[in-house]
């Protein structure tokens, strides 16, 4: 069950746009909560409080393909999204450093 705090936070981590389009000079992208996956190996699921906000393309959609422009999802290819854009550690430590 989430916690009001939990909650609280995954809204004001979403509310920042996602981290990805950010830095890529476009603000204020729409984005969800994508909990980390350094975790998910050992079957846990990272913390609510472990959340980066990522669009739908840098989420779930971006293959590489020339539809997207080159763009890579996290759930797509964990790897090449983060020789790409930075490890999930130091994009959740930007992230936290904007709150």
């Amino acid at each position: 069950m989430t916690t009001k705090a939990e909650k609280e936070h995954m809204g004001r981590v979403a509310a920042l746009g996602c981290i990805v389009c950010y830095n890529n000079g476009y603000e204020g992208t729409p984005a969800a909560c994508h909990h980390l996956l350094d975790k998910k190996a050992m079957g846990k699921r990272s913390s609510h409080f472990e959340v980066l906000p990522l669009c739908g393309i840098h989420h779930q959609y971006g293959d590489g393909s020339e539809n997207y422009q080159g763009e890579i999802a996290v759930h797509y290819s964990k790897k090449r999204f983060e020789e790409k854009y930075g490890t999930e550690r130091e994009l959740l430590q930007q992230v936290l450093n904007m709150l």
